[in-house]
């Protein structure tokens, strides 16, 4: 049934908003064209935000610097119930999704995926969201320059959804 569901709602939305665009006599394709227009415009600001952060994404992984930054924050975390495989996924977490994800599947390749440590990156990929990544293309896309308590905000919903995932897979596992 859900399957179904999914192969039909989407030619579904489309019908329904084609047909009320036609219903209310707007020029259905050229207000289509304009939204692409301006969809590959914000792309075209945004590319070098995401190039910056890829980059710097690759580096911290490349030149040890996040090895050397779990091993100096692994008393810190031992303190807060964190275990140390999972302070690099929490950092890179903040920065890159697809760079978080390799470091689930090293963890995964390791630990395996049932495991306390393999539940816990999970949960965790599914509790926090990346941050600066958000933060740069969405205000930078609209050239929002004053985020007043955004950040603030953002990482204190970040370590409430790593200190949920930590205690939901100790109670999984």
């Amino acid at each position: 049934m859900i399957s179904w569901i999914s192969r039909i709602l989407v030619p579904m939305i489309v019908s329904y908003i084609v047909g009320f665009g036609m219903l209310s006599r707007r020029p259905v394709f050229d207000d289509f064209l304009a939204g692409a227009k301006d969809g590959l415009q914000t792309v075209i600001r945004i590319v070098p935000t995401l190039t910056g952060l890829m980059t710097a994404v690759g580096v911290l992984r490349a030149s040890g610097f996040l090895d050397a930054l779990t091993i100096w924050l692994a008393v810190p975390a031992a303190w807060l119930h964190v275990p140390s495989p999972l302070i690099p996924l929490t950092l890179v977490r903040l920065i890159s999704n697809s760079a978080a994800t390799g470091l689930v599947l090293d963890i995964f390749t390791r630990y395996g995926p049932d495991s306390f440590l393999g539940m816990a990156a999970s949960i965790i990929m599914s509790c926090t969201e990346t941050v600066f990544y958000c933060i740069s293309i969405y205000f930078g896309s609209v050239h929002v320059t004053k985020t007043r308590y955004v950040l603030p905000g953002a990482m204190l919903a970040t370590a409430a959804g790593i200190a949920a995932s930590i205690a939901i897979a100790f109670f999984i596992s």
